[in-house]
């Protein structure tokens, strides 16, 4: 089984490969008509039929009319027209009900709006993200004017009753916002029957290209353009048309009825899997909801007293790719609000995975990630060394024979950890171009800030061929916290060094 490494990509809701069809769609756009669709000319002429056409083809894939959506750059843009619509409110209706596992596209765009005086109302999700359209009524207030619900939670993969939701809106003279980036090609999507009054899409999580997003606004419902300085898409959204985006948009969104034929077949082999994966790790905790509650093909899991930078690392040096459920990579060692929103501590976030399988996932791939789960998980996997901070001392910072990484991010400069005494600083997403720099005849520490990074490169370098290996559990921040005395007078004298 181990005697090769597959790759099976198990991220999918953080995006897709491009299809055969995109790329072939695309390439002929940047190839044959590069002219601008607003122009006057006939090579422009064809630029706007193609554009057209694409606009109908995403339409019909979320049964809208076409001159209901526009095209944007991306669906965090999308989101972000909450924060153009939100003043179009009546006065007296400025209060925002909204469902707090929202992607941070949508949330941050709603806390802005709330430092701008609107009320914003939180639901209240429950241990596996649920919130039913009854939870919605009771949350409603007369001066509610909009509520926001996503379709299905990107890390959890909770699928919510829109219809539901947005009839209960209605009756209330609230308008409803949905993302539903994580629910086309997913599952059935119809925005007409959910009674949704704006919806936002993105190409990049059904195999078309990253860029390129849309916005469906309900005919008659209030709207402004977020976007300003141009008279595209009818005056919505200002800006010249990604042609080339937009026709791999629509060449994915053709595809939707095929990506829905799979999904049964998808929800089986989740099923398969959550059941193996209990017998390999019987203390595990499935997050997500069961059945037709979840996205056929995601699931997360908490594996308690594992810490999940570490079972991440270990997972892709076998080619297993799959996403975390904390955002401690951002240097602040912050879990998933998701997570924690749903009722987990941040311990358990910051044991958590997410597993988002491809629709065309084989049995080999199957069957391949299981026993990779189980390689890891068992303990059978133990060539890679962790050391806890307070294994950390002197004598093993200065060992002879010992070179330390420190991995920093290039968009980051400034930090306030400072690195080890004698650690060589790397990047972390092109440590690849470094490897000429790091010693193989050595034995390799590796550490970032609140180590995150620091298991997925030890992993990296051991599929590189590198021997002697270990990282830094919990970072320097959990080395700080661990030893401070020592953390403060080795901070010091790596400082006076550096001036």
């Amino acid at each position: 089984m181990f005697s090769f490494r597959r790759q099976v990509y198990c991220d999918n809701n953080a995006t897709t490969p491009v299809s055969r069809a995109v790329r072939k769609a695309m390439n002929d756009v940047l190839a044959h008509c590069y002219a601008n669709p607003s122009s006057p000319y006939r090579m422009a002429h064809r630029a706007a039929d193609i554009l057209a056409g694409a606009r109908e083809r995403v339409a019909k894939a979320i049964n809208a009319p076409a001159e209901s959506l526009f095209f944007t750059a991306c669906a965090t843009e999308s989101n972000n027209t909450v924060r153009a619509i939100a003043p179009l409110l009546p006065v007296g209706k400025r209060a925002i009900l909204y469902n707090p596992l929202e992607h941070p596209a949508m949330l941050e765009s709603l806390f802005r709006l709330g430092e701008q005086g609107f009320a914003l109302i939180p639901l209240a999700p429950d241990r596996q993200g649920r919130i039913a359209p009854r939870a919605v009524e009771n949350a409603l207030r007369d001066d509610v004017g909009l509520v926001v619900c996503m379709a299905a939670n990107n890390e959890v993969g909770t699928l919510y009753d829109v219809e539901g939701m947005a009839g209960v809106a209605r009756a209330h003279g609230a308008l409803f916002f949905c993302d539903m980036v994580q629910a086309l090609g997913k599952v059935p999507v119809d925005v007409r029957e959910s009674g949704v009054d704006y919806a936002s899409f993105s190409a990049h999580k059904i195999h078309g290209p990253k860029g390129v997003g849309a916005l469906y606004v309900r005919e008659g419902a209030p709207f402004a353009p977020f976007m300003l300085g141009g008279h595209q898409e009818e005056g919505r959204r200002a800006g010249t048309e990604g042609l080339h985006n937009i026709a791999g948009f629509a060449a994915a969104a053709a595809d939707v009825p095929r990506l829905l034929a799979s999904a049964a077949a998808l929800r089986q082999k989740r099923e398969t899997f959550i059941a193996a994966l209990t017998r390999i790790a019987p203390d595990c905790v499935i997050n997500s909801p069961g059945g037709g509650q979840c996205q056929p093909g995601t699931v997360s899991v908490t594996l308690p007293g594992t810490a999940n930078a570490v079972v991440m690392g270990q997972l892709d040096y076998y080619g297993v790719s799959v996403a975390a459920g904390s955002a401690c990579n951002t240097g602040e060692d912050l879990p998933s609000h998701v997570l924690t929103g749903m009722g987990l501590t941040p311990e358990e976030a910051r044991a958590t995975l997410r597993i988002a399988f491809p629709h065309n996932l084989p049995e080999k791939d199957l069957r391949y990630v299981i026993a990779v789960f189980g390689k890891v998980l068992t303990g059978q996997d133990g060539e890679v060394m962790a050391l806890q901070p307070a294994q950390l001392t002197e004598e093993v910072l200065f060992a002879p024979g010992v070179f330390i990484i420190d991995l920093r991010h290039a968009m980051k400069p400034e930090y306030a950890l400072k690195p080890l005494p004698g650690s060589h600083r790397f990047p972390f997403y092109s440590i690849g171009k470094h490897l000429h720099e790091i010693p193989r005849d050595r034995h390799i520490l590796v550490t970032c800030e609140t180590g995150y990074d620091a298991p997925i490169v030890a992993y990296y370098l051991k599929r590189k061929g590198y021997g002697r290996l270990t990282f830094l559990m919990w970072g320097i921040l959990g080395w700080k916290l661990a030893q401070p005395e020592l953390y403060a007078r080795l901070a010091r004298q790596h400082s006076e060094e550096a001036s």
